[in-house]
């Protein structure tokens, strides 16, 4: 028996639409707290690792919506994120109180940004952000963190971030990273994926047994930002 149920769904995008995913948990009437996830660069929302996450987050009773946007430009990523977002507060069945961000690669990237952004205009609006292989320079070109950082740096103390990068992430210098998490103002868990590649490879893991680890992590992060809330 499925612990939840799974439905295509159409986004409103200007004149077009964005295909998405919504899971719902099946053991409950209602989800009051949602996660939205989308992919890096060059995949869609069937990825294997994000299909993974939503499917254990709606078996774990948290409503889950992902999406597939192929621009890599990060103005227009934001644009999609941000249709996406009010998408997901028009649903009436639902009474949801939290939301999360989330994404892969240059989906994190625009789900920091619209928590930024959003963030500035609401404290309610968004209670955190889950970077899966936060991309803080492209490979070979350190120099790029502080541009990449910059909304990350620029989150709020009552913001919560959780990471998750590998150890060999050739995207994310850890001495970069390191001083970028220094400098933010938001309360961030880091979960360091040993031998992990910027795809969440880990040699001699399976990616399920990876997968694992990740999803468990980011489930109990969530709960205990539930557990913590006033």
């Amino acid at each position: 028996m499925e612990t939840f149920e799974e439905e295509a769904v159409k986004v409103p995008f200007g004149a077009k639409s964005l295909d998405a995913a919504l899971c719902v948990p099946a053991a409950v009437t209602d989800a009051h707290t949602a996660v939205i996830l989308t992919h890096g660069a060059g995949g869609d929302m069937n990825f294997s690792q994000l299909v993974s996450l939503a499917h254990q987050l709606a078996s774990h009773g948290f409503l889950c919506l992902r999406f597939t946007c192929k621009g890599l430009n990060l103005a227009y990523r934001l644009k999609a994120y941000t249709a996406v977002w009010v998408y997901l507060k028009s649903l009436q069945r639902f009474t949801v109180k939290r939301i999360f961000f989330g994404g892969r690669s240059m989906g994190c990237r625009a789900a920091a940004a619209l928590a930024r952004r959003l963030s500035e205009e609401s404290e309610a609006a968004v209670e955190g952000v889950i970077c899966l292989s936060f991309p803080l320079h492209p490979p070979g070109q350190t120099h790029a963190h502080r541009q990449r950082s910059e909304d990350l740096r620029a989150l709020p103390a009552r913001m919560r971030v959780l990471f998750v990068s590998g150890t060999e992430d050739d995207m994310c210098d850890r001495v970069h990273f390191d001083t970028t998490v220094k400098e933010m103002k938001a309360q961030v868990e880091i979960l360091w994926l040993r031998g992990g590649s910027h795809g969440l490879k880990v040699k001699g893991r399976s990616e399920v047994s990876v997968m694992e680890e990740v999803n468990l992590k980011v489930i109990s992060w969530i709960r205990n930002q539930a557990a913590q809330a006033p």
